[in-house]
């Protein structure tokens, strides 16, 4: 086969221009019409947050409700002193329809405190102490020297108070298990209802577990949020180190970049190693300790996470987990040791282009600053969307009623016919929800608020990709470094971008944004259908999945590639990304050699900076260093801190080492172009360093090259 029918399928290589001297200036706007959809789904997104701000109600997640659809401990609202939630009768939380509407088909109103004695409202009635007390856990002006069956069939008071306890806002019956798994109550095992049957404390227990079907989940998250509210300052300390720790290996590696590589490589695997050692102790530790043999699927889900720790298949778990980790790395580097070498020497390049660029390594904050607006947008935009239903009352009763569960308006129940037909009959709040026009098409404006935030984010990383590519390409063609570079690289490559390729960036900010909700879909669908039957309906979703990962990887590949084309020549999208994915294959050895390894080893400097901080925060969260034993924080899971501080040694060491990664990327094609396009010669002579020549044996005998 010819040297043209092979180019054929891979694009014609470039051909030598003397007038080429980097990105090129003299430029037009690319893909208009996508900038113009771009900016209109923008106004349409404000309008949406608009809506939803006006609509919205936080307060709904914030605090409790009672049976009038009002906020218990609201500042400024009469119910401000009263914080807490209390069930009249806790037992008709073990209905199913707790399930089906998550609220108690019972009277609830809001108190200063949860009873903390056993009383019936009988006993009650007899000392006008109690009347005093018992009246705090009745309806609004309760008249108390009202015969006691009057009172219960208005449904004015509760039959009888348990000793409760606050949880998450809400009383709920402070039961204890003696010996034998007897439950009690106020050491009671049975006391008599409103109708005067006799009840275990079991059953409170039950009624108990079901009204807290959703409030288990937020008691976890509002132990998390203590745990953040202990421990913000040392997590803030802490990504404060992680960012010094990764300025000083950047600037370490821009001076002693082999050096560096090198020591990067023994520390991730000393780091590793270290882990996998302790995660041995720890499972050595508990040889022998009762109840240290459980395995994680007998413990099941348990909300007290440092369960988990005191078994030792967790930590056989991690041991394993690490040891695989650890292999693959050294086999890896084994395999590699000869391309690492070229590796190193575009890194050292790069290093090079970062030390003439410096603003460079600034850049990530604003790009940083940009997504933290755009997902405070988007989380304040979901939460007044989920919050902006309408309170909806239903009716409530114990007798056979026609009317049982229908929906009802408070002001008008009363005059209503449904109390002459069923006597016993309350309208009380039921859900958040509604049958408006606007309510009809919530679950369209959250889909939106999504879509929106996946596009905004993908545009905010390619703003960013495109605007370092600019700024390194003009470095790499810069024939006399740095005398040729032109003066704030960064700053121009960032108006360049704004100014004529808005347009390409929301396009392939667009197909991007498009797999990536397509993959939330098939997530949720995911979700739905397990408890499915169905083996070939899993295996479909499964396949589907896959493949759109898949696909989302490659598009970001080739996005990314793109940009650094249309950073240099300054072409629309598609043509863009096809001159960047022709040129890509006709190089194909040298993108698996060099690009791909290079990524390898700037991950394992991300992956030393997340282990070293990741390690002193545990050792700082756990108090295993004695000489900060008494300032560490007391927290219900030493967890949480340990994780945001590695989640955000992460982000913060992958923005930086996200200019690095550009930057070589960038190189990357900027000298597989160089190599298309010139030959060495006096007359056309490589851009490219003679000591990247030189480790790429290329032969430098009569070549005149760029020092």
């Amino acid at each position: 086969m010819g040297k043209g029918a092979r180019y054929g399928k891979q694009g014609e290589p470039r051909k030598f221009d003397p007038t080429f001297k980097g990105p090129i200036y003299n430029r037009g706007c690319t893909d208009i019409i996508c900038c113009i959809l771009f900016i209109l789904a923008l106004l349409g997104y404000f309008a949406v947050g608009i809506l939803a701000w006006s609509q919205g109600d936080p307060r709904k997640v914030i605090y409790p409700t009672d049976s009038k659809g009002q906020f218990c401990g609201q500042a400024g609202t009469p119910l401000e002193n009263k914080p807490l939630l209390f069930y009249f009768n806790i037992l008709k939380c073990a209905s199913p329809l707790v399930l089906l509407e998550f609220q108690c088909p019972t009277t609830q109103i809001c108190v200063e405190r949860c009873p903390d004695k056993f009383m019936t409202l009988l006993k009650a009635l007899q000392r006008q102490d109690d009347k005093d007390y018992y009246k705090h856990f009745c309806k609004e002006g309760v008249d108390m020297n009202t015969p006691a069956p009057e009172i219960l069939k208005n449904g004015l008071c509760p039959s009888i108070l348990t000793p409760s306890k606050n949880f998450t806002r809400r009383c709920l019956p402070a039961l204890e298990t003696l010996k034998g798994g007897i439950v009690v109550v106020d050491n009671k095992t049975t006391f008599m209802d409103d109708k005067g049957d006799n009840i275990n404390a079991t059953d409170l227990l039950e009624a108990s577990k079901k009204s807290n079907v959703v409030v288990e989940a937020r008691a976890v998250a509002m132990r998390i949020f203590e745990d953040y509210t202990q421990s913000w300052h040392w997590i803030l300390l802490g990504l404060v180190i992680a960012m010094l720790v990764s300025l000083i290996f950047i600037l370490l590696l821009r001076c002693l970049a082999g050096i560096m590589i090198w020591v990067m490589i023994i520390m991730v695997i000393i780091v590793i190693g270290y882990g996998t050692f302790d995660c041995y102790m720890h499972y050595a530790s508990l040889k022998g300790q009762a109840g240290s043999d459980v395995t994680i699927k007998d413990l099941g889900i348990q909300t007290d996470f440092s369960v988990y720790l005191q078994i030792r298949q967790t930590w056989l778990a991690f041991m394993i987990i690490l040891c695989i980790v650890e292999v693959v790395i050294i086999l890896l580097l084994i395999f590699l040791r000869k391309r690492i070498l070229i590796a190193i020497a575009l890194i050292k390049e790069a290093s090079k282009a970062i030390g003439h660029v410096m603003s460079s390594l600034f850049y990530p904050l604003l790009t940083f600053a940009l997504l933290s607006l755009v997902i405070a947008y988007w989380a304040i935009t979901a939460v007044f969307l989920s919050t902006s239903n309408e309170a909806i009352y239903k009716v409530f009763n114990t007798t056979e009623c026609s009317y049982s569960r229908d929906t009802c308006k408070p002001e008008t129940f009363n005059s209503s016919n449904i109390t002459t037909e069923c006597p016993d009959a309350e309208c009380l709040f039921a859900f958040y929800g509604g049958e408006t026009l606007y309510h009809k098409y919530l679950i369209l404006f959250q889909f939106y608020n999504l879509f929106l935030f996946f596009w905004c984010v993908n545009f905010v990383t390619a703003l960013g990709q495109v605007t370092l590519a600019g700024a390194f390409a003009s470095y790499y063609w810069a024939f006399k470094k740095p005398e040729d570079i032109p003066a704030f690289p960064v700053f121009n490559s960032l108006g360049r971008a704004l100014r004529y390729h808005t347009g390409s960036l929301a396009f392939g900010s667009l197909i991007l944004a498009i797999v990536q909700v397509i993959r939330v879909i098939l997530e949720y669908l995911d979700q739905k259908l397990k408890g499915a039957q169905n083996k070939c309906a899993k295996f479909l979703l499964s396949c589907l999945k896959c493949c759109f990962w898949c696909l989302e990887k490659f598009i970001k590949f080739l996005n990314r590639n793109a940009y650094i084309m249309m950073a240099i020549y300054g072409k629309n999208f598609c043509t863009s990304a096809t001159d960047a994915f022709f040129l890509l294959m006709r190089n194909i050895v040298r993108v698996v050699v060099l690009d791909k390894v290079t990524d390898f080893l700037l991950f394992l400097g991300k992956l030393l900076i997340v282990g070293i901080v990741g390690i002193c925060s545990f050792f700082f969260f756990t108090g295993k260093f004695k000489a900060v034993e008494d300032i560490a924080p007391s927290l219900n899971y030493y967890w949480v801190p340990i994780l945001t501080v590695v989640f955000g040694a992460y982000l913060i060491a992958h923005g930086f080492f996200s200019v690095y990664a550009m930057c070589v990327d960038t190189l990357f094609l900027c000298f597989l172009e160089d190599l298309e396009r010139n030959d060495g010669t006096v007359d056309r002579p490589y851009f490219m360093p003679e000591r990247l020549l030189s480790i790429l044996k290329k032969s430098n005998e009569g070549v005149k090259t760029v020092d």
